[in-house]
Formats: C-alpha cells, sequence, structure tokens
C-alpha cells in the first residue's frame, strides 16, 4: 500500500448538508476499494490563488490515505465526472506530514 495526501476543493455555493455528502461519498469510495483514511481535516472555506470556474473562493478538504496505485486511477475517472469539485489533486508522499497542518492553524 502506498502512502497519499488527498485535497479536494469544492464549489463554494454549496450547502453543508450537499458538501457533507460529497464528502462522504468520496470516503465511501475509497474504503470500498480497500483503501484506508488515515486521517482528515477540513480546511473550510478558502480563497483560491486564481479563479477557477468564475469562484474566487472554494471548500478545502484534505485526506491522508493508504491504497494502491490502481485505486487512485480508478479514482481520478469517478472524480472527474463530479459537478461540485473544481478540483482535486493526489500526492504520493513516503511519510504523512504530521496533524494539524499549518493550513489548520491559519483558519483559528
Amino acid at each position: 500500500m502506498n502512502k497519499f495526501e488527498v485535497v479536494l476543493i469544492f464549489n463554494p455555493d454549496l450547502a453543508t448538508t450537499t458538501l457533507n455528502s460529497e464528502i462522504e461519498s468520496f470516503k465511501s469510495k475509497i474504503t470500498s476499494k480497500s483503501a484506508v483514511i488515515l486521517n482528515e481535516e477540513n480546511w473550510g472555506l478558502r480563497d483560491l490563488s486564481y479563479s477557477i470556474n468564475k469562484f474566487k473562493k472554494a471548500f478545502y478538504n484534505y485526506l491522508q490515505i493508504e491504497a494502491s496505485g490502481l485505486i487512485i486511477k480508478d479514482l481520478n475517472k469517478e472524480l472527474n465526472q463530479s459537478e461540485n469539485l473544481l478540483r482535486y489533486l493526489f500526492i504520493k508522499v513516503k511519510e504523512h506530514q504530521e496533524l494539524p497542518t499549518k493550513l489548520n492553524y491559519e483558519k483559528k
């Protein structure tokens, strides 16, 4: 199993319940493919560095997972079909970053 850090960037116009259901849907997809979610952080509504689809803000969610590379390919296909997800990024790491992250400290 490889270690990955995942950042999901969601549409800022989503209602809280819709946002939570999107996140839970993503987490259930991961666990159904025999991957393990180690940690999760909700970074909340943050400014974007540049506009994405005319949005200047977005909801960020960060996860640390362990999965095989084949699962990531399958997840990419599924995530590309989500209308509420503006961007996502999977980064393969040797060791996971210690939580809470710096971005989580800035939010407080």
